[in-house]
């Protein structure tokens, strides 16, 4: 065999040596992607599927709380009952819609209205809305509040 020959010979080698290092490479991603796919089979949901859901529980037990103890730093400052829970209303809004802009959701307060019960307790009624790409709630919300 001539050098020339010899030479050709190793290059050929080395490229059917790295073609089938390429194949195997390729084999073995495609089967752990496969396995990936199966091993999700047994998952009775997307757990990022949760976020209207979870988002909606987290409001629903938190909203009161705001509400009445940003209602009460208002009417300490001076401002009446009435106009006190609508800033703090909106202020809770304001900072919903920030937070549900992280997570990834839209988290509006809609139609809410306070009705006096009595001279230090006040109801308040309306809708909570929570969405994201692929799924919208909406539930009516009604809680009182006690203004010191």
């Amino acid at each position: 065999m001539s050098s020339k020959q010899h030479q050709l010979h190793n290059d050929e080698v080395a490229q059917m040596l790295l073609a089938t290092g390429v194949v195997l490479l390729m084999s073995l991603l495609s089967m752990a992607v496969f396995g990936v796919k199966v091993a999700g089979l047994t998952l009775p949901h997307e757990p990022t599927s949760d976020g209207v859901l979870d988002t909606t529980g987290e409001v629903v037990d938190i909203l009161s709380e705001v509400v009445e103890q940003r209602t009460n730093l208002w009417v300490d400052a001076g401002v009446d009952h009435e106009q006190a829970i609508v800033l703090a209303l909106d202020s809770t809004q304001e900072d919903l819609l920030h937070h549900g802009e992280i997570r990834g959701v839209e988290i509006k307060l809609l139609d809410f209205e306070s009705t006096t019960v009595d001279t230090n307790q006040m109801l308040v009624t309306g809708e909570l809305g929570v969405s994201d790409q692929h799924v919208m709630m909406q539930i009516n919300i009604e809680f009182t509040i006690t203004i010191s």
